[in-house]
């Protein structure tokens, strides 16, 4: 056998066992699938025809779903937002489970409001799954200012915060004229441009136009 064929054997199975480590759904499809396709290539050569159709099957569906994801990652049909107390009891059990992943991202965030501090809090649902939770503070001067823009860790490859941040109609009805991110980090600006905030120094601003979605 030559080496190289028996070193694309070794790192198709590499990449198939790699991709079963990933919690990130998007990260997890593409690595599986090109581990797949590889391992197919591979058997090929070597006229393992049974290993040849498993893995071309695996491709075919790794494909699949990677088309699915990248088609319904902008679908509001798909994505659903639920509005919910700041003290709801699901919510405070997400902000839990999760508390050590969103200390990485919002170290400052408390789950629980200040007393008189007023909060919307908004779940974003992928069917029965909560993919998301964005939490806005009322600033009182008709600014909301994003306290959480969070995704689990097998939707971060996604946006799902975006279908808070587009149905302007969420915040015109708590009274905000603009929606403020205070500091962003260089990974979350395109996101945010993406949304409709533009920076001013160090924060971005999302106008809110009543009645206006998108």
């Amino acid at each position: 056998m030559f080496p190289w064929l028996e070193i694309g054997g070794w790192l198709g199975s590499a990449l198939i066992v790699l991709s079963l480590t990933q919690a990130r759904v998007l990260r997890f499809r593409w690595l599986n699938l090109t581990g797949s396709l590889v391992a197919t290539a591979y058997n090929a050569i070597l006229g393992i025809w049974p290993f040849v159709a498993m893995n071309a099957a695996i491709s075919l569906i790794n494909t699949y779903w990677l088309w699915r994801l990248n088609r319904e990652r902008h679908d509001a049909a798909v994505y659903e937002v639920v509005e919910v107390a700041p003290d709801d009891a699901y919510l405070l059990h997400v902000l839990r489970t999760h508390a050590a992943d969103i200390a990485t991202f919002a170290p400052r965030f408390a789950p629980v409001p200040e007393p008189g501090e007023e909060r919307s809090a908004f779940l974003v649902q992928r069917g029965d799954e909560t993919v998301g939770v964005v939490e806005v503070r009322d600033a009182g001067d008709g600014g909301g200012v994003v306290e959480l823009d969070w995704v689990t860790k097998r939707f971060r490859d996604f946006t799902p915060g975006e279908f808070v941040h587009r149905r302007s109609g969420i915040f015109a009805a708590k009274g905000f004229d603009r929606v403020v991110v205070p500091q962003a980090g260089g990974s979350d600006r395109a996101y945010l441009r993406g949304v409709g905030f533009r920076p001013e120094g160090s924060a971005w601003v999302r106008d809110v136009v009543a009645g206006a979605e998108g």
